[in-house]
């Protein structure tokens, strides 16, 4: 079985993108969250291998996601998705436990490079 994970973003487009993306090369979505506090909840219920978190999110950002899973697993692999000229955000990510970020519009082999290099 593939390594589970939890596709998080506002946009249900981008979340059926990423699933594509991961389920074409052996990964199994196991939950999809559409903004942070949706996320954690389910990180904590699903515990993913991986998530792929946006950053611009309602009710919680993805950068306040991020932290509130690390606090409750200190090794989760998180990957953050960003738009174009998010790079302070991205620095904010990676300062909160993120181990890489992808650039929207996804290019998949950027996408299954940051995936395989954070899963090793």
């Amino acid at each position: 079985m593939g390594k589970k994970v939890l596709i998080v973003d506002d946009a249900a487009f981008m979340r059926m993108m990423i699933r594509d993306i991961l389920e074409r090369h052996g990964y199994e979505v196991v939950g999809e969250a559409e903004n942070g506090e949706q996320a954690v909840e389910m990180y904590k219920k699903l515990r993913p291998d991986l998530v792929t978190m946006d950053i611009t999110m309602p009710e919680m950002d993805g950068i306040t996601a991020v932290k509130e899973i690390m606090k409750f697993d200190p090794k989760a692999k998180i990957i953050m998705c960003s738009a174009m000229g998010q790079q302070a955000m991205v620095i904010d990510a990676i300062q909160a436990g993120a181990r890489d970020f992808i650039v929207k519009p996804f290019q998949p082999e950027r996408v299954l490079e940051a995936v395989t290099k954070v899963l090793e």
